[in-house]
C-alpha cells in the first residue's frame, strides 16, 4: 500500500481539528432579496461542524439551515415565539441528549436554523465586517444554542457564549473586525 505523502493529516486541515463524524449540513435558500455569495455554504458548514469539534460533541447528526429574508424570518419568530418583529436567527433543537439512540437514523436531525440574509447583510454592514463573518456568526450563534446555551439567562452565560463563538470563529480565520483606536480618539 502507496503511504499518503499530503502534508496535512487526514484529521487536520489548516490546523483545524477535523471531526472524525462530520455532521450533513442541508442549506436551502429561501429569500431573493440578497444575493448568496459563492462560499457561504462552506463557511456554514464548516462553522456547524467547527461548534460540534470545540464542543467535543462526537455523534452525527444533520443540520439544516434555511436563508430568507425579513419578512419570513418576522412569521417565523411570530408562530413560534410571539414576537412580532423580524430577527437575525433563530434555531430549532429538534431533539434532546437522551433521544439518541443505538438504532436510530445514521444521522439524526439535531435542529434547524433560520437565518435572515437580509438582516445579516445590514448587519455585516453596521458592524463594519463581512458578509461571510455574518452569516458565520450567526451560524455559530444557532448552533450553540442548539447545544443548550443560551445567553438570555444571565449576563455570566451570555459572557460564555459570546467567548465560545469568538473561539470557532477565529479558529475558521473569522475574526472579529479590530477597532480602529486612531478613530475614537
Amino acid at each position: 500500500m502507496e503511504k499518503n505523502n499530503t502534508t496535512e493529516s487526514n484529521n487536520t486541515r489548516r490546523g483545524v481539528p477535523q471531526p472524525k463524524r462530520a455532521a450533513i449540513v442541508n442549506i436551502k435558500d429561501d429569500q431573493k432579496k440578497v444575493k448568496i455569495p459563492t462560499g457561504i455554504r462552506m463557511i456554514v458548514r464548516r462553522c456547524c461542524n467547527a461548534v460540534l469539534i470545540t464542543e467535543k460533541f462526537d455523534r452525527k447528526v444533520e443540520v439544516s439551515v434555511c436563508f430568507v429574508d425579513d419578512d419570513i424570518i418576522r412569521g417565523i419568530n411570530n408562530e413560534y415565539r410571539g414576537v412580532d418583529e423580524s430577527t437575525d436567527v433563530l434555531s430549532f433543537p429538534l431533539i434532546e441528549d437522551s433521544d439518541f439512540y443505538e438504532d436510530g437514523p445514521d444521522y439524526p436531525a439535531l435542529g434547524d436554523i433560520v437565518i435572515s440574509a437580509e438582516r445579516a447583510a445590514a448587519q455585516a454592514q453596521k458592524f463594519g465586517h463581512s458578509f461571510k463573518r455574518e452569516m458565520g456568526y450567526l451560524t455559530v450563534h444557532a448552533m450553540l444554542h442548539m447545544l443548550g446555551y443560551d445567553h438570555t439567562k444571565s449576563d455570566v452565560e451570555a459572557v460564555r457564549m459570546r467567548e465560545k463563538e469568538e473561539v470557532v470563529l477565529n479558529l475558521l480565520g473569522l475574526p472579529r473586525v479590530p477597532i480602529d483606536t486612531e478613530s475614537i480618539f
